[in-house]
């Protein structure tokens, strides 16, 4: 049976002006990661839509039951919440919710930006430990909180069902094989160091995406949550500017 969600972990919305915001938490984790992003969208005009994926932030047994297009609905509920109230719509995410993010890019060309945060296209361990024989235990050990700063934990489950991640790996193949069909600006937010995904995976997107606007900025203080982290001011300040500059 479904629990309750955790407090922290609930969506989150904010009815403002005609520019909109969607944001995408990552996998195994909870709206709590993007939380304090959405906030500051908020706070500084935007109409922010934060939704919680299908499956996540109640129990990972929930999860196991959901696949990628699952999760692909959500934010797709998400993006037409935001389609009936603003002409001007932007898109960012955290890890899956990075992965998300350029997936909802390929599919609507009229989102007028994104903000991909360590985001993930190409884990080669998931493709090593599906292939490599053997029989997959149920649940591995969670990959939630890979964060610097010891003080901060994220919301995010204590098990990764196995069969998520087969799921994961079929989004992030379909995602990388569409990348070029991205043409909108793009703010690509990666860690120098990250335990989940890595690094690498952003000058992947670089490459394959078709903007004529992208940019690269190096997280040096952050692992892989970086939206809780040390960096998550600069993170805030860098995506409001981008924000700004390309809402017309």
């Amino acid at each position: 049976m479904p629990l309750g969600s955790p407090a922290g972990a609930e969506p989150f919305y904010a009815e403002n002006g005609p520019v909109g915001v969607l944001l995408v938490h990552g996998f195994t984790g909870t709206p709590h990661s993007m939380r304090p992003l959405a906030e500051a969208y908020a706070k500084a005009g935007y109409t922010v839509c934060l939704p919680r994926l299908k499956g996540h932030g109640t129990h990972y047994e929930d999860m196991e039951r959901t696949t990628f297009h699952d999760w692909v609905a959500s934010v797709e509920e998400g993006y037409g919440w935001l389609k009936q109230r603003c002409q001007t719509i932007f898109v960012t995410g955290l890890s899956m919710g990075g992965t998300l993010t350029l997936y909802l890019a390929e599919h609507h060309p009229d989102i007028c930006g994104i903000v991909p945060i360590n985001a993930a296209v190409d884990i080669p361990a998931i493709a090593a430990g599906m292939t490599g024989g053997g029989e997959l235990p149920r649940y591995l050990d969670s990959i939630g909180s890979d964060l610097k700063n010891p003080d901060v934990k994220e919301l995010a489950y204590e098990k990764t069902p196995t069969a998520s991640l087969l799921q994961l790996a079929r989004l992030m193949a379909q995602t990388k094989a569409k990348l070029d069909r991205i043409v909108c600006p793009a703010l690509i937010f990666v860690s120098d160091e990250d335990h989940v995904v890595p690094p690498g995976n952003a000058d992947i997107i670089f490459q394959g995406i078709s903007s004529t606007e992208k940019e690269i900025v190096r997280l040096r203080n952050s692992y892989h949550v970086a939206t809780l982290d040390y960096d998550q001011p600069m993170i805030i300040e860098r995506s409001l500017e981008f924000f700004a500059k390309h809402a017309g």
